[in-house]
């Protein structure tokens, strides 16, 4: 450990060396570098010190290790629906879930039995954070309503009696949510039955894919799937009632 004084760029250098040999993608390596940095500006601006951030402007390539990740196509989302229909336990509701809403693994792993609510009479999932799972950014907080598979397995959960809080409480522990196993185990499923193209995020990228197909707006599909909407005036209000996002929702089933 040195003082932040102490710090120099072959150090920063040498942190981005370490992260890209640790199997770290581009992606992954900035979000560390953006985080760093933030907790050194922050220093240097509360305690008044007049020193070069030794962490900023370090070059690495943020596409690096990243990799491309395929929209599941039309029919295969159908044949993986079914499939979970057929199977009807937790890692297929997860599944069904994600694949009619396009949330986050994490999101969806985390969720509590109480964040399925009704909001004016419409079916809908609450985005939120909670200590045990936090999201990505302050515009992933949302209410997503349920249409097709999504709904179902919605269903299927508040019909379980259960003691746990817990949407899907393999998942959950109470302490943290571990989405790195519903990950490895979901997508080892996936695998099985739609091939090797595809992971749990892929549905993700299929939802932005669908819904413009049906020529949504892109401000509602931003706001669908918790996406960062850019301009001084989408900052403003309240965002589109959940009537207006179920009706584009619904051209999808």
């Amino acid at each position: 450990m040195k003082n932040l004084d102490e710090y120099v760029r072959s150090d920063a250098t040498k942190f981005r060396d370490y992260l890209f040999a640790k199997g770290l993608n581009g992606a992954s390596v900035a979000r560390v570098f953006g985080t760093v940095r933030a907790v050194i500006n922050l220093a240097l601006s509360e305690f008044g010190l007049s020193i070069v951030n030794p962490f900023s402007n370090v070059y690495f390539d943020p596409s690096q290790g990243v990799k491309k990740r395929i929209p599941v196509k039309p029919e295969d989302i159908e044949k993986v629906q079914q499939k979970c229909y057929k199977a009807d336990d937790e890692k297929r509701w997860l599944i069904a879930l994600i694949a009619d809403t396009g949330i986050r693994l994490g999101e969806g792993a985390g969720l509590l039995r109480s964040d399925f609510v009704e909001q004016d009479g419409i079916l809908c999932v609450n985005i939120r954070p909670h200590p045990w799972r936090s999201l990505k950014t302050l515009s992933s907080k949302r209410l997503v309503p349920l249409v097709g598979s999504s709904k179902w397995a919605t269903e299927r959960i508040l019909a379980q009696s259960t003691d746990s809080r817990f949407a899907f409480p393999n998942y959950n522990d109470g302490q943290r949510t571990n989405a790195n196993s519903a990950s490895a185990a979901l997508n080892k499923w996936l695998k099985l039955k739609i091939g090797r193209g595809y992971t749990i995020h892929s549905f993700r990228h299929s939802m932005r894919d669908r819904l413009r197909a049906v020529e949504c707006p892109s401000e509602i599909i931003d706001q669908i799937g918790g996406w960062l909407t850019y301009g001084v005036g989408n900052s403003y209000g309240n965002g589109y009632p959940e009537r207006t996002l179920l009706q584009w929702l619904r051209k999808l089933c």
